[in-house]
């Protein structure tokens, strides 16, 4: 299984969970069946127990871990890198912890059912499959999840049973991001899936690695193809100073590592240009000192400048100077010390970027009225427009800057046409321009042959069999052969021995010894296991000149022989005799009733005219 990515665009349907009670939302009508049963269908598409791996890319793409690790009997590995494990911990921590702390009074299921559904308001009425919404996972299921994975480096070679090698390749996207190679001995499959070619904090992306793949599925490009990430950045900041000089607070929701990383460097060389050095900057978050920390500890997984940087030694990140000159703080909510060193105007990061849950909740609550006030939308996984919907009417400004440094498809052309796969596999809708530009021809993938694209559910089959596998031979044995020359520069052996096969692999090992007869009378039973020795028959070659065939057997009194010929070769008709020899390129075939010494005698004239050996 590649990636585990969880759909959370199903929270945008749901009511913000406020931290502190809001009476507005509280005032909202409940909604009520007027009649119905409880029903729920469970559709369920794959036995996920039948997964023996799960590879995964960065850590947005395993928010789904503990839903298959945890409830579908999945007894199999799981691979990823070091930061993508420790960072993906803090996202569901933090993602458990902000949906934990506002228990709610009911919880209610009935709607999930399909006849109920129908009778909903737009838009759940459409939503798709919501008899699979599940509630958050709870911290020991996150533990217990993140317990069976497997650390792995880039580069590092790992054996599946014997049948395939799977190596993670850094992606240039996040730290600890993966692309994947899946290969056998003679076939290789890439698996490309949230990837930059762009600087920024993470190791650059190992193209050189791609090359020569039978098939590359490509997933995970940028949402926003037409948003260039380094104008977005520019015009983030610009935003953000003008907004801070008019007096007003700045609100950014975000995750809590990726991109903030990026914003707070760049505001680390904006802010005294700008002339903000005086305004406070919040992180808050339950995981926001932990991630800071992270950023600083990874070396290895950094860019080439920021692995100078730790060696200096000096912190990689600027954000470690920000919070020594007290410009960046950070709290694990908005209770306790927040509190009492809030300091307006201020710029604060929180999450959740949807706005459905998290401190974030609370800001917008407390800032919304006001139009001195901004949001700055940076993540690009939430339409800003539905995030912001129970919120309205807004007083305050939003700004929408989405940053998705992930290739865009200016960038994936270049790449393929460096990585030159013979097949690409992709989603349907890379493969036609977006449904809301339909002229953009230059958004969707370009490269030859078309590229295979699939849809949620399909089964596709790639194009590539597995024709050839490696054996190996033992040394006593290959001691053992002697080539004859056969054509000039071509020597041939045969071998005779015994396949053993473990785990996939395979080996040629000598044949038993002919059990030699014993000296006493008694008999003994021949060992079981040892495969008994046959005396070899010669390999045949060449092939039979017809005329000369022909002639030999009417020299040995066959007179009334006659020749067909056949579309694979020749049927010799000895028509007294009531006999058919059938010659073919591989194969010849003496047909006689019941005569064995005519067809010994046939045989015999057959294999003087091939090469016995």
């Amino acid at each position: 299984m590649l990636d585990c990515g969880l759909d959370m665009t199903s929270t945008l349907n749901f009511l913000p969970l406020p931290l502190v009670q809001s009476p507005r939302l509280s005032k909202l009508p409940g909604w009520v069946l007027k009649d119905g049963n409880t029903f729920l269908d469970k559709t369920e598409l794959l036995d996920l127990s039948t997964v023996d791996v799960i590879l995964i890319s960065n850590y947005h793409c395993m928010m789904a871990l503990p839903y298959i690790t945890e409830y579908t009997g999945f007894t199999g590995t799981v691979y990823a890198t070091e930061p993508t494990v420790q960072i993906g911990r803090l996202l569901m921590e933090e993602l458990v912890n902000f949906i934990e702390r506002v228990p709610k009074a009911q919880s209610a299921s009935l709607w999930k059912n399909k006849e109920v559904q129908r009778l909903l308001p737009a838009p759940l009425k459409d939503a798709v499959e919501v008899s699979t919404w599940r509630r958050c996972y709870t911290m020991p299921e996150v533990n217990s999840a993140l317990s069976k994975i497997q650390l792995v480096g880039y580069s590092q070679k790992i054996e599946l049973f014997g049948a395939v090698q799977v190596t993670p390749l850094s992606s240039g996207y996040a730290l600890g991001s993966s692309n994947w190679i899946i290969q056998s001995h003679y076939e290789k499959v890439s698996y490309v899936s949230g990837s930059s070619l762009l600087t920024t904090h993470p190791q650059a992306m190992d193209q050189a690695s791609l090359k020569n793949s039978d098939v590359l599925i490509l997933t995970g490009l940028t949402q926003i193809p037409t948003a260039n990430p380094d104008g977005m950045v520019g015009e983030f900041c610009s935003n953000l100073a003008m907004t801070v000089r008019n007096g007003g607070n700045v609100l950014v929701p975000c995750y809590p590592s990726g991109v903030i990383y990026d914003l707070l460097e760049c505001l680390y060389q904006y802010i005294d240009s700008a002339g903000l050095s005086n305004v406070p900057f919040y992180f808050i978050s339950p995981v926001a000192n932990s991630s800071l920390e992270f950023s600083q500890i990874f070396a290895e997984w950094l860019c080439h400048n920021k692995q100078t940087k730790v060696y200096l030694p000096e912190p990689p990140f600027p954000h470690a100077e920000l919070i020594q000159t007290n410009k960046l703080k950070h709290y694990p909510s908005i209770h306790g010390d927040f509190s009492n060193d809030f300091k307006q105007p201020c710029v604060v990061f929180t999450g959740h970027p949807s706005l459905r849950f998290g401190d974030v909740v609370h800001f917008m609550e407390l800032w919304g009225k006001s139009s001195l006030n901004t949001v700055i939308f940076t993540e690009p996984d939430f339409s800003y427009l539905e995030a912001l919907a129970p919120y309205q009417p807004l007083a305050m400004k939003c700004v929408y800057c989405p940053i998705d440094t992930r290739l865009n498809f200016i960038q994936v052309s270049k790449l393929l046409k460096e990585v030159q796969p013979l097949h690409v596999v992709c989603p349907e809708q890379y493969t036609q321009p977006p449904p809301t530009q339909s002229h953009r021809t230059d958004l969707m993938i370009d490269c030859q042959p078309p590229a295979m694209s699939y849809r949620r559910a399909e089964v596709l089959t790639l194009p590539f069999k597995r024709r050839y596998e490696k054996i190996e031979i033992m040394p006593e044995l290959a001691d053992s052969l002697v080539p004859l020359e056969i054509k000039p520069g071509i020597s041939l052996a045969t071998v005779s021995a015994v396949l053993h096969t473990k785990d996939n692999k395979h080996v040629l090992q000598p044949p038993p010894k002919p059990a030699q007869p014993p000296a006493s009378k008694k008999r003994k039973r021949v060992s079981d296991d040892a495969p008994e020795c046959k005396p070899l028959k010669p390999l045949l070659s060449g092939s039979i000149p017809m005329d000369q065939f022909v002639q030999t057997l009417e020299k040995h009194g066959f007179s009334d022989v006659k020749v067909e010929d056949t579309a694979k070769g020749h049927i010799v008709l000895l028509q007294e005799a009531e006999t058919l020899i059938q010659i073919e390129e591989d194969s010849t075939h003496i047909i006689c009733d019941n005569d064995e010494t005519l067809r010994v005698k046939l045989r015999d004239l057959v294999l003087k005219f091939l090469q016995k050996f």
